[in-house]
């Protein structure tokens, strides 16, 4: 991270088959292994470039997903069947972000994207009409909108639904044909769209999300699911934190000092312990807060730490940085969770050498 003027035609977030170009042209380069139709990638080249590794010419590979393997293969194997992906976990596990990696190399283009929310309804996920030219036409191929489902049907792409549960069910159903039949029927115009070779479905649901818009027995027979576990180590959840608070200070052009490792390994510990309702060492049983305090919610605490240090600091990332977010972040419920942070606070953060300035500042914070 450097204070350098940054480029203000720069757009917030790339799209990931543009940031990482260079890598997804070198694989192609080398790539000889057979694959799927209309598929960029093989599958063996696909697992690389979602787990990384150093190419013959020396060209590193960046591990865009840390965890099971094994995993990312059944992922990208079902992409190649006939059968839909669905990725399940709980939140923070990088479900989303496994997805459209996985659609970036497979059909160069994660773009298609339907997010789902209470308020998405069918034409979403099939199509929809522009109104005037309905009225003043009657139903036609020019009055249609397509959704990115039709989109990736008709080029054989891959398609990402996002937060599939959050989708009421009855419009959730209207994928079982697409997924079943690979076809689209549009009545009003008596045709139909087929899907191409290459065609095939990404959804990702939260665990927390159980019960509210459970899936189908029918709809859930169309996809294989791959549920993504918390990171298993906690030098793995640091790998993860690192990487992404780098690539987010970067783009949001922080003017701040990397954080130390040292301080990335204290914020995860602290949300590891909480979540797990243990100590990393296995002595201690700890009170659970409410929160989730995922990866995703550490990177946020140590990002939005950074801007503190810019703008407030000396650019350097400290315990005061951070106690304000690490606070806001455990004490979710007004009742419940004060008593388990402080109780932590308390019997581990003040007992542990080097951990004081992170006890008083999250002292002050409360």
């Amino acid at each position: 991270m450097t204070s350098a003027t940054p480029d203000l035609n720069a757009v917030l977030r790339q799209h990931v088959e543009h940031q990482y170009a260079a890598e997804l042209a070198a694989l192609v380069a080398i790539d000889d292994r057979p694959r799927p139709p209309r598929w960029k990638l093989s599958p063996w080249a696909v697992r690389t470039y979602i787990l990384g590794a150093v190419l013959p010419d020396g060209l590193r590979i960046t591990a865009k997903y840390i965890g099971r393997a094994r995993l990312v293969e059944i992922a990208i194997a079902t992409l190649a069947t006939d059968r839909a992906l669905l990725l399940q976990g709980v939140p923070g596990t990088g479900k989303s972000w496994l997805s459209e990696h996985l659609a970036a190399a497979i059909s160069g283009d994660s773009t298609l994207l339907v997010q789902g929310t209470a308020g998405t309804d069918e034409s979403a996920l099939r199509y929809g009409w522009n109104y005037a030219r309905l009225l003043a036409e009657g139903p036609s191929a020019a009055a249609m909108v397509p959704s990115p489902v039709m989109w990736a049907m008709q080029d054989g792409k891959i398609i990402r639904v996002e937060e599939l549960s959050r989708i009421p069910g009855e419009v959730q159903d209207s994928l079982i044909t697409v997924l079943s039949e690979k076809t689209l029927p549009i009545p009003e115009l008596n045709s139909e769209v087929q899907a191409l070779p290459g065609f095939n479905l990404i959804a990702t649901a939260n665990d927390r999300d159980r019960g509210v818009n459970e899936l189908s027995a029918a709809l859930q027979r169309r996809f294989n699911t791959v549920v993504l576990p918390p990171p298993d180590s906690l030098e793995d959840e640091v790998r993860i934190v690192q990487q992404r608070v780098a690539s987010l200070g970067e783009a949001l052009a922080l003017p701040a000092r990397a954080p130390a490792i040292e301080e990335i390994r204290r914020v995860v510990t602290i949300f590891r312990e909480l979540r797990a309702g243990l100590t990393e060492d296995g002595q201690t049983r700890l009170k659970k807060p409410t929160g989730t305090l995922s990866t995703a919610e550490a990177i946020s605490v140590l990002t939005n730490g950074l801007a503190m240090a810019a703008f407030y600091g000396d650019g350097q990332l400290r315990a005061t940085d951070l106690a304000a977010s690490i606070t806001g972040t455990v004490v979710r419920d007004p009742v419940q969770d004060p008593v388990a942070w402080l109780e932590y606070l308390r019997t581990v953060v003040r007992e542990r050498d080097g951990w004081k300035d992170l006890y008083r500042a999250c002292q002050e914070a409360l």
